[in-house]
C-alpha cells in the first residue's frame, strides 16, 4: 500500500523565475532568490512578505541563509557574492568570486566557511574571518558545476554535480576528488545527501530524466528512479519522513519511498517548469521554485509517534527504529517543571513500516505501529510481532483485548483478542475513527458515534470532528474542529432507555444522549485527555491548559510545540514530548483535579475528604474555581488570598470578616469597600468608622449631610481644613452657616478672586479688606490691572444696593436661628423670601444702616477723588428681587440620635423693589452730588494735549452756541 500522507499547502507566491529557495532553521522564514535580481523572504506562517532586496540586474542563482550571522549570502550572474544582514538589510560584504555565472552555494554548519560552485568550472571555498579570503580552490570537473552539497554525516566531505556527466566527492583540504560517480548519460543538475543514519546514500538527478541513488562507500548506483518527462532540476531525501522528492522540468513534484523505492505520488501545482526544493532537518515542510513562483507545502503530521503507558514506560520510533526510556531510572528531584528529562535509552529494534501513529493498549502490554497502509501489533517489553494487517487507522478499545481498523474509506473493522469480530460500512463513508467509550466516526457528513458493543447508532452529529477525547467513566466527551472545542454529557440512560421505547430512536440516533447544555471554546487543540472530570491539553499557541466545570485554568506557557504522552498520579506530574523525541513534565496536582472533580460532581463530601491533601499554595486556585461555580462560601473558607478572601467577604455582605481583614491590611482602598458595604447594609456607625480610617472626607460629608447631623459636620469641617482638603472645609463650613470660615479658606487658599465675590454675595462687611488683599497679589504680576480694581467702600457708586447689602446681613446675623430638620418642608425656598420686608421697621438694622451710611460720607469726604477708567472690576450686579438664602440642612449619624439644628440663614441682598423705590436724598446729600457731577466734569487744564492736525474749518461755534441756548 502506498505511504499514507497529509499534504497541506501553507504557502502559494506567484513571482517571476525562482532559481534557489532555503529554509530558515528557527524562523517561519522561505528565503527565494529570482531570475529578476531580487530576494524575498516570506514568512509561511502568515503567508506574507517580510522583506525584498534588490541585488543586481542579472539572475541571482543562489542564496542561502547563515543563522548564527544573521546574514544572507547571494550569488549571481554578475560573478559577485553579496552579504547582507537580514534584519537591518544591509549588505555586509560584497566580492567578485568567480568568473563565470554562480550556480550554487554551500554554508558550512559550524566552521566560518562558505562553498561556491559556478560555470568557470572551479569550486571555491571561502573563509568570512579571514576577511573573505579564498582558502582553497578545487579543480576537476570539465563542464559547469551545477550544485554542491555538504556531507550531514561527515562535514569535511561534499558532493559536486556537473553537466560533465559526474558526481565528484571532495574532502576539505584536498584540491582534488576523492572519487567521481558515472551514470548519468547526460549533465547532472542536483544531488542530496540521505540524512538517515543507516544508509551512506546520496541522490543525483539529472537531463537524461532519471535519478540515481548512489552508495558512496561502495561507490555504486544502487537504485534508478524513471518517471519524470523531462529534465530533473531538483532532488532530495526527506530528513523526518521517508521520502525521496524530485522535481522536473515537467512541472511535477514526485514522492517515493526511501526503503522500497516505489513511486507514491505525484504533485502538480500547475507553475510551470519546478527548478529548486528545500527540506530542513527537523521540520515536514518542503519549499518548491517554479517558473512562475514558489510554494511551501508540508507532508504527514508533525506530532511524533510516541507513547506513553499507566506506569510511565516511554516507546517512541526514530524513523523506522523503535526506542524504549522508563521513567522509574529518575528520581523525583530529578524532575523539573519544562526541563528535559535524561532518560537512559534502550533499542528495541527496527519496524518493518515506517512508523506515522504509535499507542499502547489500556494495559500497557501490547503497542501497536500505524503506517504505510499497514499496522503492526507489537509485545511493548520485547517487540515480538502479535498480529498485523492493513490499515489507513488504528485505535484501542477501552477493552484492552478490544480494537477497530479502517482499511479504506468505507469499511471499518472491529477485533477482539486478535480476531476479527465484525465488519461494517458507516453510512456516508468513513474518513477516520476516533477511540473512546463510543466508536467515533468521521463521515462527509459529519461525526456518527456507534456502540462497541453491537455497533449500534447512538448518536449522529453535524460537525467537522478533527478529534475526539472521552472521560475514563464515559461521562464528559470533548470534540475538538480545526479552530474550537466542546464539551459534552453524555447519558448512558437515554441508551437504556431507547433499547425499551425505540420511538425515541431518530435517524440521527438517539435524542438527547448528549445533553442540551454543551461548553464551546474558540481555541485550536492540538493534544489533550481526561483526567477525572477535567480536560487537559495543549493548543495551537503553545500554552498547557486544562477545563473544569466551565474554567480554563492555564498551567503552562511553552516555548515550543509539545504533545500529551500522559498523567502518573502517584506524580502528581503530566508528562509531554516534541518532534525530536524529547520528554518534559509539568507538575498538576492529583489532589487539586481529584477536587474540582468532584465539586463538579456535587460529592461534597468526597470533596471535603480531598481538601486537606491540598497544598496551602494551591488553595487559591481552588477557590477561584470554587467561586466560578457558585460556591463563594465554600470558596472564602478554602481561600488562603486575603485579597480575594475580602472580596468574597464583600460578595456575601459578612461584615465581620471584611473588617478583621482590613483591620490586618490597613489599606484606604478596603476601609472604602467596606464603607460601602456597610452602607448599603444601613450599619451607619460602622461606615462613619470605615470613612474615618479611609480618612474619606467627601464620604463623611455624604454621610453627614444624609443624616442630618449638624455636629459631625461641623467637626468634619474643622478635620478636612487640617488635612486640606479645602473643597470638602468650604462646603461643610458652608452648610452649616459658618460663612466667615469659608471666606477664611478661600484666602488662605490664594483664591482671592473667589473669595472677593463671595464676600461682595454673602459678607459684604469684608469686601473691602479682600479686594485690598486681592489689588496686592494682582499687582505683583499686572499693576495696571490691580489698580482698576475698584474698593466698594470708596467706590460706592459702582455698587448699587451696597449699604442695603450691609443692612441685610446685620439683619440675617442677628435673626438666624435653629430649626430641625423635620421643619425643612415647612419653611419657605430661598428664592421665595424677601428680606427687604422682612428686615422693614426691624430697629437695630436701620440704625446700623444709617451709621454706615454716616461713615461711608465722612471716608468719601476724606478720600481724594480718582479718575476711574474701568468701570468697574468687583462690581456686581443688582441682586434679584427675590434674595437665596443659604443651603440648610440637618443630619443625624444614626437614626436613633436627635436630630442636630443647622443655622438657617439668608444670604445678604436687597430686592428689586428696594432699588427702585430708594429713599429721597437730604439736602446735604444732594450738595455732595451736585459737587461730585461737577468734580466729574471737569478736565485737567495743565496736562491736557492738544493735536494740531485737527481739521476745524467746517466747525461753526457761533452756531452751536446759539443751538445750546435754544435747549
Amino acid at each position: 500500500m502506498p505511504l499514507r500522507l497529509d499534504i497541506k499547502i501553507k504557502l502559494t507566491s506567484r513571482s517571476d523565475r525562482v532559481k534557489s529557495v532555503d529554509l530558515h532553521p528557527t524562523e517561519p522564514w522561505m528565503l527565494v532568490s529570482l531570475y529578476v535580481g531580487n530576494v524575498h523572504i516570506w514568512n509561511h506562517e502568515n503567508q506574507t512578505l517580510l522583506k525584498t532586496l534588490e541585488v543586481c540586474d542579472l539572475p541571482v542563482r543562489a542564496s542561502r541563509f547563515v543563522p548564527r550571522k544573521n546574514w544572507i549570502v547571494t550569488g549571481s550572474d554578475d560573478m559577485n557574492i553579496r552579504v547582507y544582514n537580514y534584519n537591518t538589510l544591509e549588505r555586509v560584504h560584497s566580492f567578485d568570486a568567480h568568473t563565470d555565472y554562480i550556480r550554487s552555494l554551500a554554508v558550512h554548519p559550524s566552521q566560518p566557511l562558505l562553498l561556491s560552485s559556478s560555470d568557470d568550472m572551479l569550486i571555491k571555498l571561502w573563509n568570512w574571518d579571514k576577511k573573505w579570503e579564498c582558502v582553497q580552490v578545487f579543480e576537476g570537473h570539465s563542464h559547469y558545476v551545477m550544485q554542491i552539497v555538504i556531507n550531514p554525516k561527515d562535514n569535511n566531505q561534499f558532493a559536486s554535480a556537473s553537466l560533465d556527466r559526474t558526481i565528484k566527492v571532495w574532502s576539505l583540504g584536498s584540491s582534488s576528488p576523492n572519487f567521481t560517480l558515472e551514470g548519468h548519460e547526460k549533465g547532472v543538475n542536483c544531488l542530496d545527501y540521505y540524512s538517515g543514519g543507516d544508509k551512506p546514500y546520496l541522490i543525483s538527478g539529472a537531463d537524461d530524466c532519471l535519478a540515481k541513488i548512489w552508495d558512496y562507500q561502495t561507490k555504486t548506483c544502487v537504485q534508478t528512479l524513471e518517471g519524470h518527462s523531462q529534465n530533473i532540476g531538483c532532488v532530495a531525501f526527506h530528513p523526518e519522513l521517508p521520502l525521496i522528492i524530485t522535481g522536473s522540468e515537467d512541472g511535477t513534484v514526485k514522492l517515493w519511498h526511501v526503503n522500497t523505492y516505489r513511486f507514491q505520488k505525484t504533485l502538480n501545482y500547475s507553475m510551470e517548469r519546478v527548478w529548486c526544493c528545500a527540506v530542513m532537518k527537523g521540520s515536514n515542510n518542503v519549499a518548491f521554485g517554479y517558473d512562475e513562483g514558489s510554494i511551501m507545502v508540508k507532508f504527514g503530521r508533525e506530532e511524533p509517534a510516541m507513547s506513553m503507558d499507566a506506569n510511565g514506560k516511554f516507546i517512541w520510533a526514530k524513523h523506522s527504529e523503535i526506542q524504549q526510556a522508563n521513567l522509574k531510572a529518575l528520581s523525583s528531584s530529578d524532575i523539573k517543571d519544562g526541563e528535559r528529562l535524561q532518560l537512559s535509552v534502550k533499542d528495541l529494534g527496527s519496524c518493518e513500516i515506517y512508523p506515522q501513529t504509535l499507542k499502547h493498549n489500556s494495559n500497557g502490554r501490547f503497542v501497536v505501529v500505524c503506517g504505510d497502509g499497514e499496522y503492526i501489533i507489537y509485545t511493548a517489553m520485547a517487540l515480538r510481532n502479535k498480529n498485523y494487517g492493513p490499515a489507513l487507522e488504528f485505535i484501542w478499545g477501552n477493552d484492552s483485548s478490544e480494537y477497530a481498523v479502517r482499511e479504506n474509506n468505507t469499511s471499518v473493522k472491529l477485533y477482539k483478542n486478535f480476531k476479527e469480530q465484525r465488519s461494517f460500512k458507516p453510512d456516508f463513508g468513513a474518513e477516520g475513527i476516533f477511540a473512546g467509550h463510543l466508536l467515533g466516526v468521521k463521515t462527509s457528513q459529519g461525526l456518527a458515534f456507534y456502540s462497541w458493543e453491537n455497533l449500534d447508532l447512538v448518536r449522529r452529529i453535524d460537525i467537522n470532528a478533527k478529534n475526539v477525547f472521552w472521560s475514563d467513566n464515559g461521562d464528559l466527551c470533548c470534540i475538538t474542529t480545526e479552530n474550537s472545542f466542546f464539551i459534552l454529557r453524555y447519558d448512558q440512560t437515554k441508551v437504556d432507555e431507547s433499547k425499551e421505547n425505540p420511538e425515541l430512536i431518530t435517524e440521527d440516533g438517539i435524542t438527547d444522549v448528549f445533553s442540551e447544555d454543551i461548553n464551546e471554546f474558540e481555541e485550536s487543540v492540538r493534544t489533550g485527555l481526561w483526567v477525572g472530570d477535567c480536560f487537559i491539553y495543549t493548543n495551537s499557541v503553545n500554552r498547557l491548559n486544562y477545563y473544569v466545570g466551565g474554567e480554563i485554568v492555564t498551567v503552562a506557557h511553552l516555548d515550543r510545540t509539545l504533545y500529551i504522552l500522559g498523567y502518573i498520579p502517584n506524580d502528581n506530574r503530566l508528562y509531554l514530548g516534541d518532534k525530536e523525541l524529547t520528554i518534559v513534565s509539568y507538575s498538576l496536582l492529583l489532589s487539586v483535579l481529584e477536587y474540582q472533580t468532584a465539586v463538579m460532581r456535587q460529592d461534597f463530601e468526597t470533596a471535603d475528604k480531598v481538601l486537606p491533601s491540598i497544598p496551602k499554595e494551591q488553595r487559591t486556585r481552588v477557590a477561584h474555581f470554587l467561586e466560578k461555580q457558585g460556591f463563594k462560601e465554600q470558596a472564602m473558607a478554602v481561600t488562603a488570598d486575603p485579597e480575594h478572601k475580602f472580596e468574597l467577604a464583600l460578595n456575601l455582605g459578612n461584615m465581620g470578616i471584611a473588617l478583621q481583614l482590613a483591620e490586618e491590611a490597613q489599606a484606604e482602598q478596603k476601609w472604602k469597600q467596606l464603607a460601602d458595604l456597610a452602607t448599603r447594609k444601613c450599619n451607619f456607625k460602622l461606615a462613619q468608622e470605615c470613612l474615618n480610617k479611609a480618612r474619606d472626607f467627601g464620604g463623611l460629608l455624604l454621610l453627614a449631610t444624609s443624616a442630618g447631623n449638624g455636629n459631625m459636620v461641623k467637626q468634619l469641617a474643622k478635620n478636612a481644613a487640617a488635612e486640606g482638603k479645602i473643597n470638602v472645609a468650604f462646603l461643610s463650613n458652608f452648610v452649616t452657616g459658618n460663612k466667615a470660615e469659608c471666606l477664611q479658606l478661600l484666602i488662605e487658599a490664594g483664591r482671592l478672586p473667589e473669595a472677593a465675590f463671595f464676600a461682595r454675595t454673602y459678607v459684604p462687611s469684608q469686601a473691602s479688606s479682600v479686594v485690598a488683599l486681592w489689588k496686592a497679589q494682582l499687582g505683583e504680576s499686572n499693576k495696571k490691572a490691580a489698580e482698576s480694581l475698584a474698593d466698594p467702600v470708596k467706590y460706592d457708586n459702582l455698587f448699587p444696593g451696597l449699604a442695603a447689602s450691609f443692612g441685610a446681613e446685620k439683619f440675617l446675623e442677628k435673626t438666624a436661628k435653629t430649626l430641625p430638620a423635620s421643619q425643612y418642608p415647612f419653611q419657605p425656598r430661598p428664592e421665595e423670601r424677601n428680606v427687604t420686608e422682612e428686615m422693614a421697621g426691624f430697629q437695630d438694622v436701620e440704625e446700623d444702616v444709617k451709621f454706615e451710611q454716616e461713615d461711608g460720607d465722612t471716608e468719601d469726604d476724606e478720600v481724594e477723588p480718582e479718575v476711574v477708567e474701568a468701570a468697574a472690576a468687583v462690581a456686581v450686579e443688582e441682586p434679584a428681587a427675590e434674595v437665596q438664602a443659604a443651603p440648610e440642612a440637618e443630619v443625624v449619624s444614626e437614626p436613633d440620635v436627635e436630630a442636630e439644628q443647622l443655622v438657617v440663614e439668608t444670604p445678604p441682598a436687597v430686592s428689586q423693589e428696594e432699588e427702585a423705590t430708594p429713599t429721597p436724598p437730604s439736602k446735604e446729600d444732594e450738595v455732595d452730588e451736585q459737587q461730585q457731577q461737577q468734580q466729574d466734569l471737569e478736565l485737567d487744564i495743565e496736562n491736557l494735549e492738544l493735536d494740531d492736525d485737527i481739521d476745524a474749518s467746517d466747525v461753526n461755534l457761533d452756531a452751536e452756541l446759539e443751538d445750546f441756548s435754544a435747549d
